[in-house]
């Protein structure tokens, strides 16, 4: 089971991957917690001239599991909220799945 700081240091490492292709210096902006895990927006830092955080393309926040410890990068082009309950009913079909297949394995014995 991940804590926030665990989360926190593999959304840091997926974000120094991006480093080399970006000349911006990045940073996590702000963090949500969620009832699975967290949610970690993520962004350029202002240049320092005109105050303005430059905009960067395809830098969808990353979902992080606590429990099962999935880091996942969102789509721009999808909502927040709608990305969040796709993948809370994602865990509930997987939930599902296992006790279905926990029930089948305690049938057969």
């Amino acid at each position: 089971m991940l804590t926030e700081e665990d989360a926190r240091r593999l959304v840091l490492a997926e974000i120094d991957d991006l480093r080399g292709h970006i000349t911006y210096d990045l940073q996590i902006l702000r963090m949500e917690p969620l009832p699975f895990g967290w949610i970690f927006y993520w962004g350029a830092v202002g240049d320092g001239h005109s105050g303005q955080r430059p905009r960067l393309g395809g830098n969808g926040p990353f979902l992080v599991d606590r429990e099962n410890e999935r880091l996942l990068r969102t789509a721009t082009s999808v909502p927040v909220a709608r990305q969040i309950a796709d993948y809370e009913r994602r865990l509930r079909r997987e939930a599902h799945a296992r006790r279905t297949a926990a029930k089948q394995a305690s049938q057969q014995r």
